[in-house]
């Protein structure tokens, strides 16, 4: 289909780029072919040319041909999504393959849920729920929706169950603490918490260790539906639904820490089920309708004011019953052939060091914006990449695409990946960039290791704000309501966390929009994108440009743009956080504190050494000190990997990463995760080991820090 006559480019006209814009890019065109008869452009000639190439048609065409259909990992489907976007990338003249995993995915084969007004031996009728996501009118994608697989929870537990409904609100650990405190049993119960502050996984695990039979996870107005409902407005409809995984790991369930490569080996099905990272009891997410309907049902004390829904909500009550559900979900895990798409521009003077562009392709449904407008952008990247290389630019240092596979079930298709490649990427990746959900809204996010946030402020100097060209988008974003400006890498959100977490490589993950309502259900489809995430594909105009000018500059600039100063102090920083939680413990960050302070002399130096270098390179000439100028760089490159440990957090492992990954108290991102944990640990056991514990931590943390400081250097002791 020509998406030239689609209604989207005719009421908007999105195939017209602003008039500056054009007269920009027209100037930048001419300016350089007049360059190529004198002498050759300069790179920064090459990446304004590459700003002024933005293409919103291209980025809405591309979007509209991944989100025909629902394509969730291991299906035709995605398949074909797989084999668009390796067209896409070799029609931009780009070496691409496919990399193929045989890894573990699960999929749905029955689910029920009924509703008693009251326990048995009642004989008063039941209620079946219908469990279906409703077609919106006028739904130009009614026989592709009707193909979508049920809303499920990825690896939940297959059984039954039934019990009082006892509501459990976000279903965090604290949540399940305040019911005990309150009197309310869950034991035997089936939970009903509502999305929102936790990850799924973590709430079901929570019912599980509260003693609950299953739960049931539902989509509270009051945080997804706003004043309208899509399609009149952005807001999730009563039938939305919510799916997404309940893996407690990364990567392929039945190799865990190794390639799920053909032939390998795997864990049995019986290892996978007690190895505790799938649920220990069924669960199933359902809509705002059918959880209002249950939370009906529900009688005893009313639940805590901040446990209270919206606007014309009933009175939430904790229970347990008298209503009483009788739940099953039946699943079948299977062995699946997912697909990543890779293509590459290979450097001109340094091929062995990567930058590396990833996204992930798969969706629970249609994902236009999670994360299929990441796709989009990544595809404009490569079509404006190919157009520079036809002017003659030839990138530094190589630049390598990564379209991820089965990202949805646990970050699978990428975690395998950097688990196949661990040692090539170990000693020469220089960075990976991520963008998922490249269009939900408008505002501008981004989240880093410390050394690149001054080269993200940089690229968000020169795009214009997509929903203000008055002003460039760093103008917006630091007049936002952000308390934080740049956010951290220490969650597992998507697919950068192989790369920081696991091998140490300095990593990056942007959008624009944040959260929105129809995350992970059958209404995030192009006509929710057209109508509210992006309706002039402006603003994957502008990640795309923020994405690629980043890209451009870790592959382009002959001195890597890494500040570790900042790095050092923002580390500070965060050891007086946890320092201030454990006033008067038996525990001291000296160590820590002293290890940062080596850390930031060691940036200082080289950021010095950098500069005379500089010096030195632009007054003899560059080939004269290139083996100088590569050490260099290398050390800033590899500086990121000595925060790593091979022993990794306690009992996790898989996460290397000690400045940065996800803590076991901690949901969202966290500063010395094992610290934390261990912290946490002796709060509550508060015995002299586990102190003791702590101080271990704080040693190992301080170690890796002293390591980073050596590398910087760059000499022995």
């Amino acid at each position: 289909m020509d998406t030239s006559s689609t209604p989207l480019l005719d009421r908007t006209g999105t195939g017209a780029p602003c008039p500056g814009r054009l007269i920009a890019g027209c100037l930048l065109i001419l300016l350089l072919l007049l360059g190529l008869t004198a002498s050759p452009p300069s790179k920064a000639t090459y990446h304004s040319l590459f700003l002024s190439l933005g293409d919103n048609a291209t980025a809405a065409r591309h979007l509209l041909a991944l989100t025909r259909s629902p394509h969730v990992a291991g299906t035709p489907a995605n398949a074909d999504a797989a084999s668009y976007v390796l067209s896409a990338l070799s029609a931009a003249s780009f070496p691409a393959h496919v990399a193929s995993y045989d890894v573990l995915l699960s999929y749905p084969v029955l689910r029920s849920l009924a509703l008693s007004p009251s326990p048995p031996p009642s004989s008063a009728p039941a209620t079946a729920f219908r469990l279906v996501q409703e077609i919106y009118p006028g739904v130009p994608y009614a026989d592709a929706a009707a193909e979508a697989l049920p809303a499920f929870h990825a690896y939940a537990r297959s059984g039954s169950a039934a019990g009082p409904a006892v509501y459990a609100n976000y279903g965090r650990v604290e949540d399940f603490a305040n019911l005990r405190a309150m009197g309310v049993n869950v034991t035997g119960a089936v939970v009903l918490a509502r999305y929102g502050k936790i990850y799924r996984g973590e709430i079901v695990r929570n019912a599980a260790a509260a003693g609950a039979a299953a739960a049931v996870v539902y989509t509270d107005p009051k945080d997804y539906s706003g004043d309208r409902w899509f399609p009149d407005g952005p807001g999730m409809p009563p039938s939305g639904v919510q799916a997404g995984s309940t893996y407690q790991g990364i990567g392929d369930p039945t190799t865990p820490g190794w390639p799920s490569s053909a032939g390998c080996e795997r864990l049995s099905a019986a290892e996978v089920s007690t190895s505790g990272m799938t649920p220990g009891i069924p669960s199933l997410p359902v809509s705002a309708r059918d959880g209002e309907a249950i939370q009906r049902s529900i009688g005893g004390q009313a639940a805590p004011h901040d446990w209270q829904g919206g606007e014309g909500a009933p009175v939430y009550r904790l229970g347990p019953g008298p209503g009483f559900l009788n739940l099953t979900y039946i699943g079948n895990e299977t062995l699946a052939t997912i697909e990543n798409v890779c293509a590459l521009i290979e450097g001109e003077d340094e091929p062995d060091r990567y930058v590396i562009l990833g996204n992930h392709r798969d969706a629970w449904a249609f994902g236009a914006v999670d994360p299929n407008s990441g796709t989009a952008a990544l595809l404009e990247i490569a079509q404006r990449l190919g157009k520079l290389r036809k002017r003659g630019w030839r990138p530094r240092r190589t630049i390598v695409f990564c379209n991820w596979d089965a990202e949805e079930y646990g970050l699978i298709g990428s975690t395998e990946w950097v688990e196949e490649n661990k040692e090539m990427l170990a000693s020469r990746a220089i960075a990976y960039l991520n963008v998922d959900c490249a269009a939900g809204g408008p505002g501008f996010h981004a989240s880093t290791t410390p050394q690149l946030d001054d080269i993200i402020k940089q690229a968000t100097k020169k795009v214009q704000d997509p929903d203000n060209f008055s002003q460039m988008v760093y103008d917006s974003w630091v007049n936002s309501n952000d308390s934080k400006l740049i956010g951290r890498l220490g969650g597992r959100g998507t697919d950068f966390a192989a790369f920081i977490q696991h091998v140490g490589v300095p990593s990056v993950d942007l959008f624009f929009g944040g959260e929105y309502p129809v995350y992970h259900s059958l209404y995030d489809d192009f006509v929710w994108m057209q109508k509210f995430g992006d309706p002039l594909f402006q603003r994957h105009v502008a990640v795309a440009s923020i994405w690629g000018l980043v890209a451009l500059r870790l592959a382009d600039d002959e001195f890597l743009p890494f500040n570790y100063i900042s790095y050092a102090l923002e580390l500070q920083g965060s050891t007086k956080i946890l320092e201030d939680e454990v006033l008067g413990m038996p525990v001291t960050f000296t160590p820590l504190y002293r290890s940062i302070e080596e850390l930031e002399k060691a940036a200082t130096n080289i950021d010095k050494e950098k500069k005379a270098l500089e010096l030195e390179v632009r007054s003899v000439g560059c080939r004269k000190d290139a083996l100088k100028v590569r050490e260099l760089n290398d050390r800033l490159m590899m500086a990121e990997r000595a925060f790593t440990d091979r022993e990794g957090l306690f009992h996790r492992e898989w996460y290397k990463h000690l400045i940065y990954g996800p803590s076991l108290h901690n949901y969202g991102s966290n500063s010395f995760p094992g610290i934390d944990d261990a912290m946490q640990k002796a709060k509550s056991l508060n015995t002299s080991d586990s102190w003791r514990f702590v101080q271990h931590e704080v040693w190992r943390a301080a170690r890796v820090v002293t390591q980073a400081s050596l590398v910087l250097n760059g000499k022995f002791t």
